[in-house]
């Protein structure tokens, strides 16, 4: 199995949990910074050599999730080294936060290759994998597990460029659901609660509590585990976890219809009915860091 963004936080806890578990781990993280910058291989060795020493099997790759040869490059590693891929956990990605009126097109640029394409890129040449090995008549039992957000879920001020891209895994999870399914693989995503690098200063203290942790990246892992694994029985879902604790979300669903009749509405009824409508339904949920 493969988890990408797997040297530090979530990522490295999902790899020793699957580790623990008897999977064999494919690694992969840039070992770049909190915005992208700078790289090291080192990082990802550290994990294989904690997986390692706990007695389990682990590689390291340092691919770039998001550069297509590169995560072709990354399925054929797993498929090399340990006969077959089952699973593939895509948690990597990275934060350029900055208000929308001032963003520049690289700060939106890169955030939205790292987190969108970065998850299509490697489901995309996986899915390549179990599709032959289902049309060759094997019983595929295939599963990928994206990581979306509550940014992505309800919008974050000051992450507009992290929030855009983690709404699009929401909905490319649905997506890949749909059309997977006939192929033996399920498709679902997490959108985490956590203290990592990302999050340490923006929504948590970057020092843990002592004792209980809620906001522990291990906390997370679990449901990973679960998602990832055989026994896992949907598909085409989002789970916010944190702590102890989960729950589905679900994603965009159509409010009462208000209607005219069977003619074309005048603009005066049109503002009518966008207000009848809204005030026949949930108010929505709000956006992070909105006053």
């Amino acid at each position: 199995m493969i988890v990408t963004g797997a040297a530090r936080g979530l990522g490295r806890a999902h790899a020793l949990a699957f580790a623990e578990a008897g999977a064999c781990v494919v690694v992969n993280d840039l070992g770049v910074e909190r915005d992208g910058s700078g790289g090291t291989s080192a990082a990802a060795q550290e994990v294989v050599a904690e997986i390692r020493a706990g007695g389990g099997v682990a590689v390291a790759n340092g691919a770039d999730v998001a550069d297509w040869d590169q995560a072709e490059a990354m399925i054929g590693q797993a498929v090399d080294e340990f006969g077959r891929l089952d699973t593939l956990v895509l948690n990597a990605g990275f934060l350029r936060d900055r208000m929308l009126a001032g963003m520049s097109e690289d700060e939106w640029d890169s955030v939205i290759r790292v987190h969108m394409k970065g998850h299509f890129a490697p489901a995309r040449h996986a899915i390549e994998h179990w599709r032959k090995r289902a049309k060759s008549g094997e019983d595929v039992v295939a599963r990928v597990v994206n990581t979306s957000s509550g940014a992505g879920l309800n919008g974050s001020i000051g992450q507009g460029n992290y929030a855009a891209a983690k709404a699009a895994i929401a909905q490319l999870t649905v997506q890949q659901a749909a059309e997977w399914g006939r192929y033996g693989v399920m498709v679902n995503a997490i959108a985490p609660d956590a203290r990592t690098r990302m999050t340490a200063g923006i929504f948590y203290d970057a020092e843990a509590p002592e004792g209980w942790d809620p906001k522990a990246p291990d906390n997370v892992s679990p449901l990973v585990l679960w998602l990832g694994s055989a026994w896992c029985d949907v598909t085409g879902r989002v789970f916010e976890a944190t702590g102890g604790q989960l729950n589905v979300c679900d994603g965009w669903q159509k409010g009462p219809i208000e209607s005219v009749g069977d003619r074309r509405m005048s603009g005066e009824e049109a503002g009518e009915l966008v207000h009848r409508s809204i005030a026949a339904a949930p108010d929505p949920a709000p956006v992070y860091g909105a006053s």
